[in-house]
């Protein structure tokens, strides 16, 4: 169960090997964290994290083989989060790619792996697990999504639409799922020092994973909707998504 203060005891983790979904479960760990559900598409990957969280803490990690652009997917990977774990007290998704915008702006596979892998595929996973957790009538969605998604940029408007959708998908379902017990938690990361932003200039208000976690283990004890983190970008943004499309444009990469 969730406690008095927001801390699932049991989570499944979707994008289980991400450096963001490590940071967000060792923070939780050191609370009260004790059974997960690690969910991805490298097993040996998938295995190394699972010794990592055993060594924070979590008494059980069952790894579980998974694609989140396979759609036939998500129904297995409820049931096998129901077996292994009784109740779902908090689903994390972190699955994502930053993908190549010069190859996606000539390829439509690309585009479409990309959408798929950070739009279509993570909904589709949202909507599974919100079936399970108004059956259960408690639980939370915790969805990753990026500052990149508020207002889209020239340089990744393939990204930050794949988390546009996301984003707008995920408070959607925040409305639909008002007086069931279950709710969502949208996070809106701004640019964060990990494996897939690696060799990459860092952004103005750049954070670390362990920052966005600490934010992440903050919102769930509020019961926030939306994390912003850092919650400065909160301020930030109101003022730039109401810049004049000119102005937008020439704003650096």
């Amino acid at each position: 169960m969730i406690d008095a203060t927001g801390m699932p005891q049991r989570a499944v983790v979707i994008g289980g090997t991400s450096d963001l979904a490590r940071a967000v479960c060792r923070a939780l760990a050191a609370r009260r964290l004790r059974h997960v559900v690690l969910a991805g598409r490298d097993a040996t990957a998938l295995e190394s994290v699972a010794e990592e969280l055993r060594s924070a803490g979590v008494e059980q990690v069952v790894p579980v083989p998974y694609d989140v652009t396979d759609v036939r997917a998500h129904a297995k990977l409820v049931e096998a989060a129901t077996a292994a774990l009784g109740q779902v007290d908090l689903v994390l998704v972190a699955a994502g790619t930053l993908g190549e915008q010069e190859v996606a702006e000539r390829d439509p596979a690309e585009t479409a792996r990309v959408l798929d892998t950070n739009l279509t595929g993570p909904a589709a996973a949202l909507t599974a697990f919100a079936s399970l957790l108004r059956r259960q009538g408690q639980g939370r969605l915790v969805v990753l999504s990026s500052v990149a998604g508020v207002r889209v940029r020239r340089s990744n408007f393939v990204y930050g639409a794949s988390k546009a959708g996301l984003d707008a998908f995920a408070l959607g379902l925040a409305d639909a799922l008002e007086g069931t017990g279950a709710g969502v938690t949208v996070v809106r990361p701004g640019w964060v020092a990990t494996r897939m932003t690696a060799g990459r200039e860092p952004a103005p208000f750049a954070t670390t994973a362990e920052a966005v976690a600490a934010d992440v283990v903050a919102g769930l004890g509020r019961g926030a909707r939306v994390v912003w983190s850092p919650s400065v970008l909160r301020y930030v943004f109101g003022v730039l998504r109401f810049l004049p499309g000119p102005i937008w444009r020439r704003m650096p990469g």
